[in-house]
């Protein structure tokens, strides 16, 4: 299980070191997996899975308590993106590309 956060730990700083140096093929990348229903689904599970390695690697960390509560929130964010729906999802990607400085300040949070 360790070796899966870790692995999920270092995609997540390589998507947030994309997003610092290139924000606007990180929107392209994000723009195809909206592409089709099936595609959205298939990343928001995937991202669901991820956090769910990091709730149940936080156990062996030096601090479980906050690990468990960062996964806990990104599952909420994944389940909420997948109960809106790939429409409503779009519209807030969209709307986030028009606010680069919101794209930038998500891809520094992503990777530290």
């Amino acid at each position: 299980m360790r070796i899966a956060a870790l692995l999920f730990a270092f995609f997540t700083i390589a998507v947030g070191m994309v997003g610092i140096v290139s924000p606007d093929s990180l929107t392209t990348l994000r723009r195809l997996y909206f592409a089709t229903p099936g595609r959205f689904y298939t990343a928001g599970a995937v991202r669901f899975a991820m956090e769910l390695v990091l709730i149940l690697a936080a156990s062996s960390s030096r601090w479980p308590r906050t690990l468990r509560a960062l996964g806990a929130v990104v599952c909420l964010q994944g389940l909420a993106g997948t109960l809106f729906g790939p429409g409503r999802a779009r519209a807030i990607l969209e709307w986030e590309a028009m606010h680069r400085t919101l794209l930038l300040a998500g891809a520094v949070g992503a990777s530290n």
